[in-house]
């Protein structure tokens, strides 16, 4: 017993002064700090892709804070500049509009919703257990349903579906893109973007002239004419009508071409990059330890700048600004 505690010390001994030891980003020469930055009203409580909350309710766009107050315990699904798409605690979808009014409209669901989207008179809904629906914003009445493999686990950057014109994009919690014509209610075709056992559901989407690009965190997917797949391991990605740049794992910034051709790579040893955004002529990454590195498209030139990050923060990424806790700073 004695030998065993004696093992078991040198052993704990051993792990937290590995934790101790933990490498992180440094790096060599540090511009200054970047002084374009502004507060918001609260700090940020929930993030989607596609809007946040503030602690005290406030909802917070891609363009900034909305004076929009969400219920207490409501959590936050998907935002555009008609609706609100909340989830309420009893398991209703509950659509707030996003003028403020008090026409809101109830789903009742009583089951898990991961995403959703509206359109017009449509919603369309991805349920946990990975099924597919489409509903009638007026009527309520269900429209369309498909059933999809249950995912083991997923990572919590859920996808919500993607409208384009009559079509819908399930991004589904198992690595497909299912794309339903929304007049129809046929299933026209399903890509795969990733085959990954864990952790695969589909993270990000989106389409520029008629170039989808979607990926999960170990895939990216480019569609046109033809698919194209890479493989990565994907912490932020972003796309612009002239590349596809993202960030890793492994503390890599890649450059990509809109279908996937490699252009250009630069590596910042043990960074952690929590945001990405493509402003103008720059890349910017946000990297946790509280630096902001703005590269240039080719990644040949980069300038690193202070920040005030504490690496526990929720990241929000705006239309040229990143949010956290309750301040914001701006690359526009």
């Amino acid at each position: 017993m004695k030998i065993t505690l004696i093992a078991l010390s040198a052993a704990l001994a051993v792990m937290f002064s590995g934790c101790s030891h933990k490498e992180v980003f440094k790096p060599e020469h540090v511009k200054g700090e970047w002084r374009n930055a502004g507060h918001l009203s609260s700090s940020i409580q929930q993030v989607t892709q596609s809007a946040a909350v503030l602690e005290n309710g406030h909802l917070l766009s891609k363009d900034g804070e909305k004076v929009l107050k969400l219920p207490k315990d409501y959590r936050l699904i998907n935002a555009n500049d008609t609706w609100i798409i909340t989830a309420s605690p009893d398991g209703n979808i509950v659509l707030l509009p996003h003028d403020g009014s008090d026409s809101k409209v109830t789903f009742d669901f009583k089951r898990g919703v991961a995403a959703a989207s509206i359109q017009g008179d449509v919603v369309a809904v991805l349920f946990t257990n990975n099924e597919m629906a489409l509903y009638s914003l007026e009527s309520k009445k269900l429209l369309f349903k498909e059933s999809s493999n249950a995912a083991i686990a997923v990572d919590t950057r859920i996808a919500n579906p993607y409208f384009l014109k009559e079509l819908v994009m399930f991004l589904t919690l198992d690595g497909k893109i299912v794309i339903v014509n929304s007049e129809t209610k046929q299933v026209l075709r399903s890509v795969v973007v990733g085959s990954d056992e864990y952790f695969n559901n589909i993270t990000y989407m989106n389409v520029i002239d008629n170039n989808l690009v979607a990926s999960t965190g170990n895939t990216v997917l480019a569609l046109s004419q033809k698919e194209a797949r890479e493989k990565y391991e994907i912490r932020n990605i972003a796309y612009a009508a002239d590349g596809i740049w993202l960030t890793t794992k492994q503390g890599e910034v890649i450059a990509l071409s809109p279908t996937l051709q490699f252009k250009a790579k630069k590596k910042f040893p043990f960074a952690h990059f929590v945001g990405i955004s493509i402003q103008n002529d720059r890349v910017f990454v946000l990297e946790q330890e509280g630096y902001l590195i703005a590269l240039s498209k080719n990644l040949l030139m980069h300038d690193v700048y202070d920040v005030d990050l504490d690496s526990d923060n929720k990241i929000f990424v705006g239309d040229g600004q990143f949010y956290f806790d309750d301040r914001y700073i701006n690359i526009k």
